[in-house]
C-alpha cells in the first residue's frame, strides 16, 4: 500500500488527524508542531484535519456541546471529542495530539476499526499542577490518556526523553510500539532579521544587550524561576518576557506581584502579554543576546529550536529532551534542574545568562552554531517523512512491502 512512500504522494491513504490547535488559532508547542507538520504530511498522504475552534478552509472545526456550556472544561471537550468520532468514518488511519483529541482517536480505532496513532506531546502524570487549572477534569484527563496510550497502534515521542517518559508512566505499553520522531523548525519562518520595530514598540532599545523569555504562564515553563534568577543577572542587560495565557488567576497573580518587584529592583523589565505573531517573535529572538528556557518538564521544547534557529545563544534546563536540542556548551548553556533545590538553579540561571552576556563573541559564535544545526537536524520534511513511516507499522506494513 505504501510503496514509495518517502518520496511520491501515495493514492488512496486517508489520515484523520485529531488535534484541539491548529493554525490560526495556536497557542502551544503542539499546535506549532501541527501546523508545520500538516503542510508536509499532504505532500505524502491525504490528510484531514479535524481541531477545536473558529471555521478554517482547510479544516474541520469542532466545539464542545452547547448544553455544557458550563461543565468541567474537560467534559466540555469530551463533547467535542465525540463529534471527531463521528466525523472520521472514512479514515485509514486516526492521528492524534494530546489528551484533548486522544479521546476522539481512540474511540474512532474502535467504532470504526482503524488503527490510532498517538503524538506524545506532553504527559498528564508529569504535569501534576493542572489539577489548580482542571480540579477533578485533571482525573478525567488523565484517564482520557492513560486509555488512548495503553489502547493505541503506535506512540510517536517527541525526544528520546519523552519515549522514557511514556514507558515509565505507561509500564504496561509495548516498548515497540512507542517511535521517537523529533520537533522539526522552519528555517524559512525562523531565521535572522535585522527590523527592530516591534522592539521599539514596546519600549526595547536595540542595542542593548537583552535577554528574552517566550512561554505560557504555567508552572511547566518555569518563569517564576527565570524572574528569581533576573534579580542577579547584570543590570545592564534588557530582561524581556513574552509571557501570557495563564492558566489559571492564582498563578497570574504570583507572576504580576513576582514582575513588579523585579520591576522595581532594577531598570529594563519588559513584560509582554500579549500574544505575539511569529514575525514578531522573531524579531525578539533575533536581537537577544540570549534566550532563556527555565521549564521544569519540557518533552523537546519547540520554542528553543525557534530561538536557534534566529541564532541566539540559548540558557535551558536539562530537563526531558531539550538536551537533545541544546548542545551544551555549543548551542548554548545548560543548567541543571533539580526539584529539591530550586535555589541552585535559579543561580544556575543567573550565572549561566551572565555568562553569555559578559562574552558577546561566545554568545554569537553560539548562536550561529545553533542556526547550523537547526537547520541541519530538524526539518519538518523529515518529521513528515518519519510520522508517514510510523503510520506504515500502524497499518501492519512489513519492512518487506514497505521498501516495495
Amino acid at each position: 500500500m505504501f510503496g514509495g512512500l518517502a518520496t511520491t504522494n501515495v493514492a488512496g491513504v486517508r489520515i484523520g488527524l485529531l488535534t484541539r490547535e491548529y493554525p490560526p488559532e495556536v497557542y502551544g508547542g503542539a499546535g506549532v508542531h501541527v501546523g508545520f507538520l500538516v503542510p508536509r504530511l499532504r505532500e505524502l498522504v491525504e490528510v484531514d484535519v479535524h481541531c477545536f475552534g473558529g471555521p478554517r478552509a482547510d479544516a474541520t472545526a469542532h466545539n464542545p456541546a452547547a448544553a455544557l456550556e458550563h461543565a468541567n472544561a474537560a467534559l466540555r471537550t469530551l463533547s467535542a471529542d465525540l463529534s471527531m468520532t463521528a466525523a472520521v468514518d472514512t479514515v485509514d488511519l486516526v492521528h492524534s495530539h494530546t489528551w484533548y483529541a486522544n479521546l476522539a482517536g481512540h474511540l474512532a480505532g474502535v467504532l470504526h476499526g482503524v488503527p490510532h496513532v498517538v503524538t506524545a506531546h506532553s504527559l498528564e502524570p508529569r504535569r501534576p499542577w493542572k489539577a489548580e487549572q482542571l480540579g477533578g477534569g485533571y482525573r478525567l484527563s488523565s484517564w482520557v490518556e492513560r486509555t488512548a496510550y495503553e489502547s493505541a497502534d503506535a506512540i510517536i515521542a517527541v525526544s528520546a526523553g519523552m519515549r522514557a517518559d511514556v514507558l515509565a508512566c505507561y509500564p504496561a505499553l509495548d516498548p515497540a510500539k512507542v517511535h521517537v520522531v523529533r520537533n522539526g523548525i522552519d528555517a524559512a519562518a525562523y531565521r535572522p532579521v535585522s527590523e527592530d520595530d516591534v522592539l521599539r514598540r514596546f519600549g526595547i532599545d536595540p542595542g542593548r544587550p537583552t535577554v528574552v523569555f517566550v512561554g505560557r504562564i504555567t508552572r511547566q515553563k518555569g518563569l517564576a524561576h527565570l524572574v528569581a534568577a533576573a534579580h542577579h543577572v547584570d543590570p545592564d542587560a534588557q530582561i524581556v518576557l513574552c509571557a501570557g495565557a495563564p492558566d489559571t488567576p492564582e498563578i497570574a497573580e504570583e507572576t504580576q506581584a513576582a514582575v513588579a518587584e523585579l520591576a522595581a529592583a532594577r531598570p529594563g523589565v519588559f513584560w509582554v502579554q500579549e500574544m505575539l505573531q511569529a514575525a514578531e517573535v522573531r524579531q525578539l529572538l533575533s536581537h537577544a543576546t540570549v534566550f532563556v528556557c527555565p521549564s521544569v518538564y519540557e518533552p523537546l521544547g519547540i520554542v528553543n529550536l525557534e530561538a536557534m534557529a534566529c541564532a541566539t545563544a540559548v540558557v535551558a534546563s536539562d530537563v526531558g529532551g531539550i538536551p537533545e536540542v541544546v548542545a551544551d556548551g555549543e548551542t548554548g548553556l545548560l543548567v541543571h534542574y533539580d526539584e529539591a533545590d530550586p535555589s541552585a538553579f535559579r543561580s544556575g540561571l543567573a550565572d549561566a545568562v551572565n555568562a553569555l552576556l559578559g562574552d558577546p563573541a561566545r554568545a554569537a559564535a553560539m548562536g550561529a552554531a545553533g542556526r547550523e544545526r537547526a537547520e541541519r537536524e530538524f526539518s519538518w520534511t523529515s518529521v513528515a517523512e518519519q510520522t508517514v513511516e510510523v503510520y506504515r507499522t500502524a497499518l501492519g506494513e512489513s519492512p518487506s512491502e514497505q521498501s516495495v
